[in-house]
């Protein structure tokens, strides 16, 4: 069943590398802005938290946990297309999907 997890977080493209200070090499800036929003409760009342620690992006629904690396030399050195496939390897390690369509993100368990 597909739920709406939330909206994406447009400004999230302001903390790119290429527009602040940020030296960590996979746009830690960025990526916390990309994935603040993810933090929230299904309309069932089941809570997903996505966070990253270093290289590692930990997500979690209800109790199904995965966790995807920002691989910058193997996937690439942009930090929107490694974090997609970090997101990517996180949702199949907790069994789910997530896809990103129309503005938002979407679900499916």
């Amino acid at each position: 069943m597909k739920h709406r997890l939330c909206d994406i977080n447009a400004a999230a493209v302001t903390k790119l590398p290429k527009d602040t200070d940020d030296r960590s090499g996979i746009g830690a800036h960025y990526v916390d802005a990309y994935l603040k929003p993810m933090n929230t409760k299904l309309e069932d009342g089941t809570p997903v938290k996505c966070k990253r620690r270093g290289l590692k992006i930990m997500l979690s629904v209800g109790t199904k946990k995965g966790e995807g690396l920002m691989r910058r030399l193997e996937i690439s050195r942009d930090p929107i297309v490694m974090l997609e496939a970090a997101l990517q390897e996180a949702a199949r390690g907790a069994g789910v999907q997530l896809t990103a369509q129309d503005g938002a993100i979407l679900l499916d368990c």
